[in-house]
């Protein structure tokens, strides 16, 4: 469990900025603060879970300058949600969201943004025990839950958020980016849009089964989107370029409506960073706020 909680560490690490060797990604104008757009407001707040008991978390929400009161809004929820709403950092969530819905080409939508559970350390000179390896690369209904019986309920109790799942995506990166999918795979009737960024589909925790189990499923009504790159990881858990190609493959083979983009990258934000407007344009086309 030690060596688990020891990679998985060294996995997100890499996953939220420490590049192997360089790369030709960088951000353009939308993920860059635009003069005369609007501004969404970010305020943060702490949750202890039920769900995952002893755990508590910083999470973040983002809501849009254009929301209208009373209106529920579209939303994502990004795992990981620290390096996501950094605005200096690979994804900067907050500044594409405002420049998008100000040109019209994403929904009037609200973020939240969600960092895993830690368990707070008991003994003096102790540190918190991280429960990221659980809560994102177990395969079961376990963070959907989380989700609906915790977050989303507190969540609206400031904002109203849609409940069709046409409206809700999640997202995330290396184990986030499993966590996804797996939270839209067991509960396609809360989330039906997945942001995969070099996902972990390896067998961390058996995740290297989705693929297998895509092709012998009955085809669920979510929208996938997969980025991954030729230079990530090859270790003891598994190979994650091949993870993601076989991922693809499957969605392909079964006819969902998903995107794979393969890159050049690493196992970092980088390459998913650069490309993060183009995604969330894909993944939300055709969306309108009934």
């Amino acid at each position: 469990m030690r060596l688990l909680r020891s990679c998985c560490a060294a996995l997100l690490a890499m996953a939220l900025g420490a590049a192997t060797a360089a790369e030709p990604y960088k951000h353009g104008p939308d993920s860059e603060r635009q003069p005369g757009v609007p501004q969404g407001k970010v305020a943060k707040f702490t949750h202890a879970s039920k769900v995952f008991p002893d755990t508590v978390r910083d999470g973040w929400t983002y809501i849009p300058a254009q929301a209208e009161p009373g209106k529920p809004l579209p939303f994502m929820v990004f795992q990981d949600g620290g390096g996501y709403m950094n605005e200096k950092g690979d994804f900067r969530v907050p500044v594409v969201l405002d420049n998008l819905i100000h040109k019209k080409e994403v929904p009037v939508m609200a973020a939240i943004f969600l960092n895993p559970g830690s368990v707070p350390a008991t003994l003096p000179g102790a540190k918190a025990r991280s429960n990221r390896s659980f809560e994102y690369d177990t395969l079961s209904d376990q963070y959907a839950r989380f989700l609906e019986s915790e977050i989303i309920p507190e969540v609206s109790k400031a904002i109203p958020l849609a409940k069709n799942p046409a409206l809700r995506g999640i997202g995330g990166i290396s184990s986030g980016g499993i966590c996804a999918f797996t939270v839209a795979w067991e509960r396609p009737d809360l989330f039906g849009k997945v942001l995969s960024h070099v996902g972990s589909f390896t067998n961390i925790r058996g995740g290297d089964a989705y693929p297998g189990l895509i092709r012998k499923t009955e085809k669920k009504p979510i929208r996938v989107f997969l980025q991954e790159g030729s230079n990530d990881l090859d270790n003891l858990h598994g190979h994650w370029p091949l993870a993601n190609q076989q991922m693809a493959a499957a969605l392909k083979f079964m006819k969902y409506d998903y995107r794979f983009e393969y890159g050049e990258g690493g196992h970092n934000g980088k390459h998913g960073g650069a490309i993060l407007p183009d995604s969330l344009r894909w993944l939300w086309r055709d969306t309108t706020t009934p």
